[in-house]
């Protein structure tokens, strides 16, 4: 059995989990092992398959864990030769025969980039200390089960941007995205602290008193931990990974200033 570490960027994906007739991340994954002969969509995964989570749409990924049967030669760079330029191995691990990728997790840790300039940040920081803990989350997931979990995380200012870490043993499903949503009512939109309180009470929150999902582009899935596991990265397929992803980061950083060329143009239209 072995494990593989995957990065990936999410947005051209309609989440991680296997869909018919849309483009996910397994999707990929389990086509390209059908191609080098590891199993796939036809034969089914190969023995012993699973993986570390199911992120949503447009979540991006540098710490996603597969793990199945595997073959000797089935290196992260073999892995990468039949995936897309945007989803990347990078390092494998071997464990023992009984793995799960999904129920032997101990941690799992997400990094939400939230765009706030104007923000109090040590409203943010009182926020989010107030939001984790151990709670009944059943208002920040449409999950109807499983809602009980304790969550820790941590804030810090990077520029215009709050970079929030949520770090459990699992989530429940959207509850990162909805703890940022929430997050974001109270920072930009001026909804009270007390929402916080409301949102852990026994009764469900109707309709317009809800928390909907940040979008979930800024969100990236960074640490899956697993005891007495040690990956052993593939230094040239972390080159590999390295070079596509600043590629994507130079085209979208400079993507970002023509947009804001854009804006500064309009602005000045009015004067």
């Amino acid at each position: 059995m072995r494990a593989y570490r995957v990065a990936y960027d999410g947005r051209p994906y309609n989440g991680f989990q296997r869909q018919p007739d849309v483009p996910t991340v397994e999707g990929t994954l389990l086509s390209g092992l059908a191609r080098l002969d590891c199993g796939g969509p036809e034969d089914g995964p190969p023995a012993g398959y699973a993986a570390a989570g199911r992120t949503d749409a447009g979540v991006s990924a540098v710490a996603q864990t597969v793990a199945f049967e595997a073959p000797d030669w089935l290196t992260p760079a073999a892995f990468n030769s039949e995936l897309p330029a945007d989803v990347r191995v990078w390092a494998s691990a071997d464990v023992p025969g009984d793995f799960h990728a999904t129920h032997d997790a101990t941690e799992r840790r997400y990094t939400y980039f939230l765009y706030a300039p104007e923000a109090d940040d040590d409203l943010a920081a009182e926020t989010l200390e107030a939001v984790c803990g151990r709670h009944d989350y059943h208002n920040l997931t449409p999950d109807d089960e499983g809602t009980v979990r304790e969550l820790s995380g941590a804030i810090e200012r990077d520029g215009d941007l709050l970079v929030v870490e949520l770090r459990a043993g699992g989530f429940a499903r959207q509850l990162v995205r909805r703890v940022v949503g929430l997050l974001d009512e109270i920072l930009r939109d001026g909804a009270p602290r007390s929402k916080v309180e409301r949102v852990f009470d026994d009764a469900p929150l109707p309709g317009p008193e809800g928390v909907a999902p940040a979008p979930a582009y800024p969100l990236v899935l960074t640490g899956v931990d697993y005891p007495g596991v040690a990956f052993e990265p593939d230094e040239d397929a972390v080159d590999g990974a390295r070079s596509v992803f600043e590629a994507l980061r130079v085209e979208r950083h400079t993507a970002g200033r023509v947009a804001g060329r854009m804006v500064s143009g309009l602005s000045g239209s009015r004067q």
